[in-house]
């Protein structure tokens, strides 16, 4: 979610493996090894208890049910080193394990067999990392309402959901479903992902009234979009009639703001049913669409999405950001990301730009949408002043590194210009929702959808997305003007990565030319007009211009 303006802290990038100084931690986080693709989740029992007053997790546990893809006798999980595991139970005994850096080695024993359903029960405490500025940095957000309530959120995007639940913790591996149960001992709400299952109050061991809430997640959901909000919140709903299904929406929000956030969140079905235009059906319709009120800016936390924009339009309240909208930008990318970044989820996270670079363009579709096509190109060319263009969008594989903050806007970018590029809004927006329905609740890599877009519009991509994915710079157009009697010639070419030759649009006033420049000078007739009329289309592609 974090966005641009404010930077994340991340890792510096390059797209050599070996120009940075990774720890054997990093490899353990980020890394497919043998102890971790010898197996696959399929569910998840998560039981949290929390002690509101002492900020800690005591007793709580993680069931995971996976099948073994080959036989293994040892098996890697993730839990941070500062929460501490009292036993891993396997069939009636207990495990012994081992612990280096974050990752937590398992042994079996007896060998497990390829093809074999088995379950562990993971049971452990302790104090978990609290989040100073979130969401740019993860952990637990302890808070008091206005009424001094508690007010309590988690986020660790980029994190890992290890840092408060042990877990397979790589993106690869998402359960098909997921049970999460919490016991606090407060009598206070607890809302998570998915559909509530039940929820009862209870006196707990000290005298004091108490809680436990399940909720139950019933699409594969990646680990960092597993959440929980605790506060004095009251619900309210509505439903969405999408062709002839009816999801249901419910709001969350402090008790006190009830009436802001019905009038505010009016806008939530008017942006769904863009999104569904564009991209296909609300991907997780079983377990509805929820905005939850949360203390932090916001987070796309399947089916819950964490709400924190303080019922303000565009960013803030600063609306000049979204070239003077009045809608909530928390509200549209968070929502945009149930699409891009929940349903289909980058292997590893130096992908991603999947997730943040669809999902700022789906910003972009949604202006278009309710506001127009020159309200689009004004926005869409807005986003280029937070871009830096100093790191590659592409992070290191294998070590838990996400590239540069430019895969936000820049991978908008890329995307708009790739439109432009096409010049057939018909095969583009078709290629959109077909990418979307076959990639749907699944992982991918990056090539993936870049073989995906060669293969559906028939064409080679590869050049143009290593030029924007894996470059610092992007494409510069250089020219000149030369007259040649009452005609005016221009001289052109891409100053690129090599093989790069995408055409770009021109206009001398009156004609637009769509010309295909490539590393080599070219030079074509524009006819008789003023050069002072000449115009590069940058207003649809990516690039920087230089006049020679």
């Amino acid at each position: 979610m974090k966005r641009l303006i404010f930077y994340i802290l991340i890792c510096s990038i390059s797209t050599n493996l070996f120009s940075q100084n990774y720890s054997k931690g990093d490899s353990l986080r980020g890394n497919l090894s043998s102890l971790r693709n010898c197996y696959d989740v399929f569910f998840y029992d998560l039981d949290i208890h929390l002690d509101l007053e002492k900020k800690t997790l005591e007793e709580s546990s993680n069931t995971l049910y996976f099948i073994a893809v080959n036989d293994f006798n040892k098996i890697q999980i993730d839990l941070f080193k500062h929460l501490k595991i009292n036993s891993i139970e396997f069939e009636g005994s207990l495990l012994e394990f081992s612990r280096e850096y974050d990752a937590v080695f398992v042994k079996f024993p007896r060998l497990i067999f390829e093809g074999e359903k088995i379950k562990i029960k993971c049971n452990y405490f302790g104090v978990p990392q609290e989040a100073k500025n979130p969401p740019w940095d993860g952990g637990f957000s302890w808070r008091k309402d206005d009424n001094n309530n508690d007010w309590v959120g988690v986020s660790c995007q980029g994190l890992g959901a290890s840092s408060w639940w042990p877990c397979k913790d790589h993106q690869s591996d998402e359960p098909d479903s997921m049970k999460i149960t919490f016991t606090i001992n407060k009598n206070l709400p607890i809302i998570s992902n998915g559909n509530l299952i039940s929820d009862s109050t209870f006196i707990n061991r000290d005298n004091k009234k108490s809680r436990v809430s399940s909720w139950f997640v019933s699409y594969p959901i990646n680990n960092y979009n597993v959440t929980l909000n605790i506060g004095d919140y009251i619900n309210f709903k509505d439903k969405y009639i999408s062709k002839e299904d009816t999801l249901d929406l419910d709001y969350y929000v402090l008790s006190y703001n009830k009436e802001k956030a019905y009038k505010h969140f009016q806008q939530v079905k008017p942006m769904l049913k863009c999104f569904e235009f564009y991209f296909g059906q609300y991907p997780f319709f079983n377990d509805g669409y929820a905005l939850v009120e949360t203390s932090y800016l916001g987070m796309e936390h399947q089916s819950a999405i964490a709400y924190g924009n303080n019922y303000l339009p565009g960013y803030r309240g600063n609306t000049k950001y979204i070239s003077d909208l009045d809608f909530d930008f928390i509200i549209v990318h968070e929502t945009g990301h149930e699409w891009w970044g929940n349903s289909i989820t980058s292997n590893d996270i130096a992908d991603m730009w999947v997730h943040e670079g669809f999902c700022t363009y789906s910003e972009v579709l949604y202006v278009e949408c309710l506001h127009g096509y020159d309200k689009m190109l004004e926005y869409v060319n807005n986003q280029k002043k937070s871009i830096r263009n100093d790191k590659p969008i592409l992070g290191d594989y294998h070590v838990n590194c996400k590239g540069s903050g430019d895969m936000y806007s820049k991978g908008s970018l890329m995307l708009h210009t790739l439109r432009s590029f096409l010049d057939n809004d018909s095969i583009w927006f078709k290629s959109l929702k077909n990418i979307f329905l076959e990639k749907s609740t699944s992982t991918v890599d990056g090539e993936d959808i870049i073989k995906y877009f060669n293969l559906n519009l028939n064409m080679d991509l590869t050049i143009f997305f290593k030029q924007y994915l894996e470059q610092t710079s992007i494409p510069e157009f250089k020219y000149k003007l030369k007259t040649v009697g009452r005609n005016t010639n221009l001289i052109f070419k891409w100053d690129a990565i090599d093989g790069f030759n995408m055409p770009i649009i021109v206009s001398n006033g009156l004609i637009e030319y769509k010309i295909y420049p490539n590393d080599k000078w070219q030079e074509i007739n524009l006819g008789e007009f003023d050069p002072l009329d000449f115009r590069i289309r940058d207003d649809l592609f990516y690039v920087n211009v230089k006049k020679i």
